[in-house]
This record gives C-alpha cells, structure tokens and sequence, in this order.
C-alpha cells in the first residue's frame, strides 16, 4: 500500500541509493511527496543525490519540478544538466508564486541554447531570483545577449552574478556593462573571474559603473588580460571589494592604482592584487595613497608579488599609521 511505498522511498534516501535505482512513476510520486513535506529539503534542494546511473539529471529536474518549484536553493554544480533540464528550470523561475531565489549550474555545459533557455525564465516577471552561478557554463557572447536581455527586461531582483570560467568576448563584456547602467539593475556582487575581460572591458565596466548610481559592491575581475592602460578611470564610490589578482597591471598599472584610491570618493575596503607585478616602486606608490586619502581601505592581498625589504617596510608602518584604516596584510 501506501504506506509501504513511502517506507520504500525512505529507505531508499537514508541509503543514498537512490541515482542508482530506476524508479516508477508511482515510486517518483511518492519521492515529490516525500521531498515536499520534508522542510529541510524545501530550503536547499541538491540535484548530486539523485542523479546515477539509473537517472540522468534533466530527468530528475522534470520528474522533480513541483519540489524544484517549492526550493529556495537549488544546487546543481557539476551534474550534466542541458537544455531539457534548463527548460524544467525556467519553469520554475516562472512558476506563481515562484520560490526560487538562488541557482547554481556551476560546471554544466550549457551553451547557448541552454542560457537561452535559462534566460526565458529570468525575464518573466514573477521569477524573484537573487543568486545565479553559471561559472564554467560554455557562456558566449551569445549567452551575455540572452541573459543581459532578460536581465533588463526584470532586473530588480537579481543581486548576485557570476560568469566566471566563461570565455566572453567584447561584445559580451559590453552587453554586460550595458545592464550595469540600468537604474533598475540591482546587482551587488558581480564574478568575472578568468573570462577573457581586456583593458577595453574593464573600461566599459567601469563607465558603467560610473553613470549609474549602481548597487554593486563586489567586482571580481582576477585572472583576466587588463594590463596598465585598464585602470585608467576612477573606482565608483559605492564600490567596496574589488579583486584584480593575477593581471598583469605591472609598476605602471599599480602606480595608475594608487592615483584612483587616493580619491576623496574612493570608499574600497578590500583590495585583491596578488600576483599583479607589484614591486618596491609599487608599494611606495599604494603606502602614499593610503596615507595621504585616511582611506577607508581595511584589506590589502599582496601575495605573490615580488617585494622587497624597503617595499614590505613602506606597508608595515601603514598599519601602524593612526590615521590609516589598513588593518591587514595579506
């Protein structure tokens, strides 16, 4: 009966064997059943469970939508979703009233088609979603048009984006920065972490920024080409974190640096330039802006540069500076 199905279901849970039991429409019935009057299931659904040899994971997506649709997270780095399972999931997005508020796809390859497919959900105006990963997704400018598209089409609810691991070109970075500009866009935090982003990029970034009395408080812009020339302009006054390791700005480009924090307008607070080319010549550059703006800087990552004695003395004393805000030193 009925209640030997729901045991069987439990059973099946406890054991974490589920992926790899081919299941009855009835047994996946009984499994929404399980899922929907289970609350902690409500808050996080993780896709990694489910899915084996038996289940691919767009089928556990339709098979699971009604509890897709009841999840305020749900987690689904890594697990081979494409476009049918994109499809499920603006479904959800889209649903009434629609639940979802985070959504990661870390690691699945879905293409253009699939963001486009994503995106269809992100544009209706019932979806209320706050967080979306799509790190490592196959994002092209292709993708950046759709997503940027629905983006502007209900932009206000989306606070936190990341697209790093995607091999975005100029026209996506610039589609990007188009969003960026619209007074309704939202987004506090923003993860363009290895996508190709050149100095021309992060200018268009930055005038973004700039025009628009943004919310955005995190950029993450490491592992990228910006080299000297890219942090010519001014850092937007409500930006807090800004991560620029592991480009090759260089004397020249931390000098250029140094002149943005001295500021008045300047409020970061923490400041990523590990493996960036800073050198004594560098330090000495960042220790005057630091001291000569009381800035509001609280955190410097210096790691993996290459500084010498005079270099790492400049930086110390900082610390000791009353009036400097530096607390630490990485």
């Amino acid at each position: 009966g009925d209640d030997s199905l729901m045991q069987e279901i439990q059973d099946y849970l406890r054991s974490g064997q589920i992926g790899e039991t081919k299941l009855s429409s009835s047994q996946w019935s009984a499994l929404v059943y399980v899922l929907l009057t289970s609350e902690q299931m409500m808050d996080e659904f993780n896709l990694k469970q489910f899915i084996g040899a038996q289940n691919t994971a767009d089928e556990v997506l339709q098979k699971l939508l009604p509890v897709i649709k009841e999840s305020r997270s749900v987690q689904l780095s890594d697990c081979g979703v494409t476009d049918e399972g994109c499809a499920a999931l603006a479904s959800a997005l889209r649903s009434n009233p629609s639940h979802l508020r985070e959504l990661d796809l870390t690691g699945n390859k879905l293409e253009a088609s699939g963001v486009k497919l994503l995106s269809d959900g992100l544009k209706d105006p019932r979806c209320k979603l706050e967080t979306l990963r799509l790190r490592g997704c196959g994002v092209t400018d292709e993708g950046c048009a759709a997503l940027a598209s629905a983006l502007r089409s209900n932009p206000s609810h989306l606070r936190d984006l990341s697209l790093s691991f995607n091999k975005l070109g100029a026209s996506g970075v610039k589609l990007l920065s188009d969003l960026l500009k619209d007074p309704h866009c939202k987004l506090e935090k923003f993860w363009l972490r290895d996508c190709g982003v050149t100095d021309e990029g992060f200018a268009a970034l930055a005038s973004a920024l700039r025009s628009n009395p943004s919310h955005l408080r995190k950029l993450d812009l490491s592992f990228n080409k910006l080299g000297a020339s890219g942090v010519k302009l001014s850092i937007p006054s409500h930006l807090r974190k800004l991560d620029l390791s592991f480009n090759k700005l260089g004397a020249s480009g931390v000098k250029l640096l140094s002149d943005l924090l001295k500021d008045p307008h300047c409020k970061l607070e923490i400041l990523w330039l590990s493996y960036c080319g800073v050198t004594d010549e560098g330090c000495a550059a960042l220790a005057s802006a630091l001291r000569s703006n009381p800035s509001h800087l609280k955190y410097l990552h210096l790691s993996g540069n290459k500084l010498g004695a005079s270099g790492v003395k400049l930086l110390s004393d900082l610390l000791k500076d009353p009036h400097c805000k530096l607390e630490k030193l990485w």
